[in-house]
């Protein structure tokens, strides 16, 4: 049995920076997809009829905070991990780094401007207009 000896150990800092954090929000948030819309379709193609699906069906569940959220989970998700996997392709032609920083801030930006968008517009949905008084 013969020994080495004379190997050196050392430790490899490694640091944390926006392509780690871009690489594990889309294994997290494809993960959370993938649950969130199998029960989106679940819920809307399998247990209601495709034909129930009208307005008033959806402001029949958007009466609900719960629904709004999952709704807006869903729309959160796959949107900024849309527009995460679109940078990552820009990333791969585009080896300006200055250029590259200026697309993921603008990409940053429209993400979170429509998220709000569309947060504010599931939240201030009501719908006792569309099912009327009752």
């Amino acid at each position: 049995m013969t020994t080495i000896s004379g190997v050196t150990h050392r430790k490899v800092q490694v640091r944390s920076n926006l392509e780690r954090y871009g690489f594990l929000f889309m294994r997290m948030s494809g993960i959370s997809l993938l649950i969130l819309a199998v029960g989106h379709m679940l819920i809307q193609h399998v247990l209601n009829s495709v034909h129930n699906l009208t307005l008033e069906f959806v402001a029949l569940q958007w009466n609900s905070w719960g629904w709004k959220a999952y709704d807006l989970l869903l729309l959160a998700f796959a949107f900024s991990h849309g527009i995460n996997g679109l940078r990552n392709v820009l990333g791969d032609y585009i080896h300006n780094e200055k250029t590259m920083n200026i697309i993921t801030y603008a990409l940053a930006a429209f993400v979170v401007i429509t998220i709000l968008w569309a947060g504010i517009a599931i939240a201030s949905f009501d719908a006792t207009q569309v099912l009327g008084s009752n």
